[in-house]
């Protein structure tokens, strides 16, 4: 009778064990993922004069591509194109309003000027038209962070530009030296920024970003055709600048090189398609390179 007792106490101890499932643990919850960094994007658009249609032609494929662009630094002629588009970041507004520029609504040339003062043109010209093209009166109100790059005549240096004035800015980031006078702003006496920086990288990083799609529009230094003293002061700029590019475009995430115009001419505005055209085409080229970088960035920065 025990030994019956036992069997039937152990038969419903197990039958007990079989009923009753091990309690399931829940799983941890998943953690809800934001999306992932986004690098802060700089484009530096270097100096050329009339090779700064090129410019647009950059400007125009990194917007179809969706390139970010959060900030623009400018020297020279980058500054002028930098400041109407981060006036209103479209591309289209920016072909429209720089294609209507002349050579004749930037360079007030006049003997006086050169004989009487420091350059051949006076640059009033210049300021008035970057006042009537650009709205927003000062950096400030700009749509995107904006800097234009100057040189200080008197001791050498650098000068960013990134409050204030944009005319006088733009103005005096673009007083080629022996071309323009130079330009009394900010209590200095400024020259343009291609003297110490053409291609402004540093400045860019400087004010935050964290890749630099850099625009290299320099000339072709050969030139045997000079035959007065313009033609003597802008080849030894173009010189002086070129030294600057070769130094400073090594820091850029990417660098954007227009092919086919180191032949045109400071003052030639008649080039203005065909720069823009080898902008894009050089744009083009440099996109897989520029997802890359951001990429690369994205990748080092997420947890």
């Amino acid at each position: 009778m025990k030994r019956w007792l036992s069997m039937v106490a152990m038969l419903g101890l197990l039958m007990l064990s079989l009923g009753c499932p091990t309690p399931k643990t829940d799983p941890k919850p998943m953690q809800p993922q934001g999306p992932p960094p986004k690098p802060k994007v700089a484009l530096v658009l270097g100096g050329g004069a009339a090779r700064g249609f090129a410019h647009i032609g950059v400007i125009r494929v990194l917007e179809q591509e969706k390139i970010p662009v959060d900030m623009v630094v400018g020297t020279s002629v980058g500054s002028l194109i930098g400041a109407i588009y981060a006036a209103d970041r479209n591309s289209f507004e920016l072909e429209w309003t720089a294609f209507q520029l002349e050579k004749d609504d930037l360079f007030d040339f006049g003997v006086i000027n050169a004989v009487t003062g420091m350059g051949f043109a006076k640059g009033d010209k210049l300021e008035a038209w970057v006042k009537g093209h650009v709205k927003p009166a000062n950096i400030e109100q700009l749509k995107l962070p904006f800097a234009a790059v100057a040189t200080d005549l008197n001791w050498g240096h650098k000068i960013v530009l990134n409050q204030g004035s944009v005319a006088r800015a733009v103005r005096a980031s673009s007083a080629i030296p022996g071309v323009f006078q130079p330009v009394a702003h900010q209590g200095k006496i400024l020259v343009d920024g291609g003297v110490v920086d053409n291609i402004p990288i540093s400045v860019a990083k400087a004010m935050g970003a964290d890749i630099v799609i850099a625009v290299d529009i320099s000339p072709s230094l050969g030139n045997p055709n000079i035959t007065n003293l313009l033609g003597v002061s802008l080849q030894a700029t173009n010189i002086m600048f070129a030294i600057n590019v070769e130094r400073s475009k090594r820091d850029a995430d990417v660098l954007i090189v227009p092919p086919g115009i180191g032949d045109v001419g400071t003052l030639d505005f008649t080039q203005k398609k065909r720069c823009m055209e080898a902008g894009i085409k050089g744009a083009q080229a440099s996109i897989p390179a520029i997802h890359a970088a951001i990429e690369k960035w994205v990748a080092a920065n997420t947890k």
